[in-house]
């Protein structure tokens, strides 16, 4: 996961870890970037508001990999801004902030 709110970041991890998965989590891109790349059986959740290099950036390169893992954005952003950012990439899934349970199980695959 990417997300550069911390109370986000654990919350979500929290709820992640209660579904079944494994997490790791990165505040930002250029922290993804440094570490080993994920594979086809990863899923990487992407917040589309990043400091540095923004979140659409980081979707692309994820869905340029040789082996693309499952890419879904969140967000807060009004689907216009979605739309923009994200013209061109088809992620797997995108889900709007707030964040719910529910939301968050529809775009993951089942652990």
């Amino acid at each position: 996961m990417v997300e550069d709110d911390a109370g986000v970041s654990d919350s979500l991890s929290l709820i992640l870890a209660n579904l079944g998965h494994d997490v790791i989590s990165y505040p930002d891109a250029e922290s993804l970037f440094r570490s080993p790349p994920p594979d086809g059986s990863d899923t990487v959740i992407v917040d589309l508001t990043l400091p540095g290099i923004p979140g659409a950036q980081v979707v692309r390169w994820l869905l340029k990999m040789a082996a693309v893992p499952r890419v879904v954005v969140i967000t807060g952003q009004s689907q216009s801004a979605i739309d923009h950012q994200l013209r061109g990439l088809t992620p797997a899934g995108v889900v709007r902030k707030p964040l719910t349970v529910e939301a968050l199980a529809r775009a993951l695959p089942a652990s």
